[in-house]
């Protein structure tokens, strides 16, 4: 399948790779539909853009690859939500923010990560609601 993007242009997706959140990504209701793309070769940073907005692209990474200790619970009723029975299927992504006049500002979302069943593709957003895990942790530490 070929996609319309803002910021890629038009690129090829395996329709296999879809994932269909069955929760949205909080502020975005109707948009169900997302594909991840690389950011670049060897990069710490995907975009999970918008198979239905093609304005619509979250860059995303996993706190480890910048070692930060994050450790977080999947409520049961979630888990149940995608079909979630093992740690191996899960794909947990967080939303960072970047400053476009000083990158290195970045912050990542903690709080509400996204979690992806990916045996069956099905994800969402949830929020840890009995955590103190801020929605702008500084991603780079200061030099």
């Amino acid at each position: 399948m070929i996609i319309d993007t803002e910021k890629f242009g038009q690129i090829e997706i395996n329709d296999d790779l879809i994932f269909d959140f069955v929760e949205p990504v909080i502020g975005y209701d109707n948009l169900t539909k997302y594909v991840l793309v690389e950011h670049s070769e060897n990069s710490s940073f995907k975009w999970l853009q918008s198979i239905e907005d093609k304005n619509l692209a979250f860059p995303v990474t996993s706190p480890a690859f910048f070692e930060i200790d994050y450790q977080f619970e999947i409520p049961t009723d979630k888990a149940e939500k995608i079909s979630l029975n093992s740690v191996e299927s899960l794909i947990s992504l967080n939303i960072v923010s970047i400053p476009s006049n000083n990158p290195r500002k970045a912050t990542i979302n903690l709080l509400a990560p996204i979690i992806i069943n990916a045996a069956n593709k099905q994800g969402m957003q949830i929020i840890l609601s009995s955590s103190n895990y801020p929605v702008k942790y500084p991603l780079f530490k200061d030099e």
